[in-house]
């Protein structure tokens, strides 16, 4: 049985209808990136920073997982899957797969401001005033800019022990997650699935690379179908 890593980024979602950060059409437009998502822009104005992550958790009780999603979770039935996410939404928890690292976060969860270790399951808008149970304001659990990434090392630890690697809708050229697929000593074979190829060709120095020019919800089930 083949150990396999999935790395997934912002394309993977986005036949999901979910909007992203960058995108010209994307939710960063009228934002400044450092206005809500950095800890500088939760002390300057946390309305703001509240509000712009109100309105992503909402759009997402509008969304379902798209065949992308659903193709993974067939190629966890045959076979050992971790997947290590760059998004912060719940599409491959709602598709069904088990074993997920979210490295930016979770918008369907909030955690104190003031105890970081609570963290509660949240759906809904954080308003202020929302508090833990120590009196802390509530704030998006999610990962900022100048934050510390602290599931980063659980998923190097799995990419180390992988024999395959599929990327799925990120360039991963964006560090810290950039840094994840060089530490793939062990993978025989690294895929690429994104409709615009922009990875580093640098990967075929580390195993055999297979770039798939197709969006998730096409080159993700091609490339389960070589393992079923």
């Amino acid at each position: 049985m083949e150990r396999i890593v999935v790395l997934t980024g912002a394309g993977m979602s986005a036949e999901s209808g979910i909007r992203t950060f960058r995108d010209a059409d994307g939710l960063w437009e009228g934002h400044d990136v450092m206005e809500v998502a950095s800890p500088q822009g939760w002390e300057k104005n946390p309305e703001l920073v509240l509000d712009f992550y109100n309105q992503r958790r909402r759009q997402l009780h509008e969304v379902v997982p798209n065949d992308g999603h659903l193709a993974l979770k067939e190629l966890e039935e045959q076979h050992q899957v971790d997947i290590i996410t760059q998004n912060v939404d719940d599409l491959h928890e709602r598709a069904g797969n088990e074993n997920i690292i979210h490295l930016h976060g979770e918008l369907f969860k909030a955690r104190s401001t003031g105890a970081p270790g609570l963290i509660y399951d949240w759906k809904e808008d954080i308003n202020i005033g929302h508090t833990c149970d120590e009196g802390h304001q509530l704030r998006p659990h999610i990962v900022w800019f100048g934050e510390a990434v602290p599931m980063l090392y659980p998923a190097a630890e799995k990419v180390e022990k992988a024999d395959v690697i599929i990327i799925i809708g990120s360039s991963m050229q964006v560090y810290p997650a950039a840094g994840l697929v060089g530490l793939a000593e062990r993978a025989h074979t690294i895929y690429y699935i994104d409709p615009k190829p922009s990875i580093n060709y640098e990967l075929s120095l580390i195993a055999d690379l297979k770039v798939i020019d197709a969006p998730a919800t096409q080159g993700v089930p091609e490339v389960v179908s070589s393992f079923l």
